[in-house]
């Protein structure tokens, strides 16, 4: 919570846009207080040395932001803040091109990390209750000062710096108080160059580039949020959505730790994540392509080359008490997993298993109606306390696609749910529906472990009896197994009856 409120203190640092003197629609001091009133919500106590407002500009003087928490606190400096009301209506405003950020942890020990931004502009126009904000910088950078831990001061190059940074801020007070922000960064550039002190030799060192950084967020906040009570803020209202894209990042890496030296790369292509949390509902989906990785250490004899076409997560679930279902989900998607030859020839020196690339993707969806509204501390107990907190409607299996060392597995299939017979299949609902399975290559996959000598012949003399019993032969080791529920509780493999 701490390093969230000085990082939307950082964020506000970031978006304002030109002013006024006597025509302004907004003056420098209104820009100020609701500067202070976002602060403070976020859970920051506000000090300055001085506040002066001279003819149409306002200089702050010694502003510190401090937060606490149980498990650290922060406080960040700034000498210097001006806001100038600008012939347009707008305000303008400027800041100390570099500022420190002092973290003590609940052990005693200070991180001290220096925040930059010369040549930062920004600017706010707008009204007291619809500010927008718009900055640009050529650069930033968040760097490691120091750590001190007792009588050990560590120190070493850590930092992050954006390149060419453009961004929007707006800020809309109503019943609640709604905050937007868009920011493009052309790069971001990581250094990490660490020997920590009083070992032997030992290093961290690093780098890295990502591209075309796209950073989105909603953020809807209760105009009289208690963060020292965030357990009850989003049942009174708060909000948040936002994500990322990237075009692409990199990155190299050499570490010794302890006489164990790992070194190598990684890199992707596109990605993106999105989430998004309220009373109502909670989200999730991240997606990147095009990974690659390549790693040499002690331990190893060989280099190790990872490679992934595509890597995602999705979920969503609804969160509210409702009388309708609402959609849920959940999905998992990993194309065309490779692995060096080095590492196929550890494992399989004879060359007995297809090497081609492994895939999985699940995805499931459906309907469902929560029975509580789950984000509610007050019914946190009632809910523990239930069978079935949430009531399942229906459910689709929309993709199975499992591909490994020759053998594939696909299905599809959809249920539904009666809510009123929890006897049947107690004590969950009765389901009534199906669902396809089709495994090819699964008899030549278990030849191949047992010629690697992984199994034994006779341990698969009961799965092949199983595989007989409920599937069924569709060409040259191809199989297929479809799984129904009837509307009278009846339970069928491929039409035949085994409850």
């Amino acid at each position: 919570m701490t390093y969230k409120s000085t990082l939307r203190g950082a964020v506000c640092f970031a978006a304002l846009v030109s002013g006024s003197a006597a025509l302004a629609d907004i003056s420098a001091q209104q820009v100020w207080d609701d500067w202070k009133i976002e602060m403070e919500m976020f859970g920051g106590s506000v000090a300055t040395a001085s506040e002066d407002m001279i003819g149409d500009r306002l200089t702050v003087r010694g502003l510190t932001l401090s937060t606490v928490d149980e498990e650290i606190s922060s406080v960040l400096t700034i000498d210097e803040l001006v806001f100038a009301e600008q012939s347009d209506g707008s305000v303008s405003i400027t800041t100390s091109d570099s500022y420190p950020m002092v973290l003590t942890a609940q052990d005693g020990a200070i991180i001290t990390i220096l925040i930059s931004h010369p040549g930062l502009e920004m600017t706010v126009s707008g009204t007291p209750d619809a500010l927008d904000y718009a900055l640009s910088a050529d650069s930033f950078t968040v760097a490691l000062q120091d750590i001190v831990d007792g009588d050990v001061t560590f120190s070493g190059d850590v930092q992050v710096t954006g390149n060419n940074l453009t961004g929007t801020y707006a800020t809309r007070l109503g019943d609640m108080r709604n905050t937007t922000y868009d920011m493009q960064i052309a790069s971001m550039d990581i250094l990490v160059d660490v020997q920590p002190p009083g070992t032997m030799g030992e290093y961290v060192t690093g780098g890295g580039r990502v591209t075309g950084v796209d950073i989105q967020a909603d953020i809807t906040m209760p105009r009289d949020a208690d963060m020292d009570n965030p357990e009850a803020l989003i049942a009174s209202g708060m909000a948040l959505a936002g994500g990322y894209t990237v075009d692409s990042s990199e990155f190299v890496f050499d570490i010794n730790a302890e006489g164990d030296e790992i070194s190598g790369s990684m890199s992707a292509g596109t990605g993106s994540l999105t989430g998004q949390i309220s009373d109502q509902s909670v989200s999730y989906n991240a997606s990147t392509t095009d990974i690659a990785a390549s790693f040499v250490s002690a331990a190893a004899p060989f280099p190790i080359d990872i490679s992934l076409a595509e890597y995602g997560v999705n979920f969503e679930m609804p969160m509210a008490r409702t009388d309708t279902p609402q959609p849920f989900g959940f999905g998992i998607n990993l194309v065309d997993l490779a692995v060096s030859d080095a590492i196929w020839a550890m494992l399989d020196p004879s060359s007995v298993l297809p090497r081609d690339p492994a895939t999985i993707q699940i995805a499931l969806s459906g309907l469902a109606r929560p029975l509580f509204d789950m984000l509610d501390p007050a019914q946190e107990d009632a809910m523990m306390e239930s069978d079935l907190p949430v009531e399942l409607t229906e459910i689709e299996l929309t993709q199975l696609n499992i591909a490994l060392a020759g053998a594939t597995l696909t299905g599809d299939g959809a249920f539904t749910f009666d809510n009123d017979d929890l006897e049947s299949f107690a004590p969950f609902p009765r389901p009534e529906g199906e669902v396809g399975i089709q495994i090819n290559g699964l008899n030549a996959l278990l030849d191949n472990l047992v010629t690697m000598g992984l199994i034994p012949e006779q341990e698969l003399m009961a799965p092949r009896m199983m595989m007989g019993m409920f599937a069924r032969s569709t060409g040259d080791d191809q199989l297929e197994t479809r799984l129904e529920v009837t509307g009278d509780g009846q339970v069928l493999a491929n039409g035949q009856r085994i409850r």
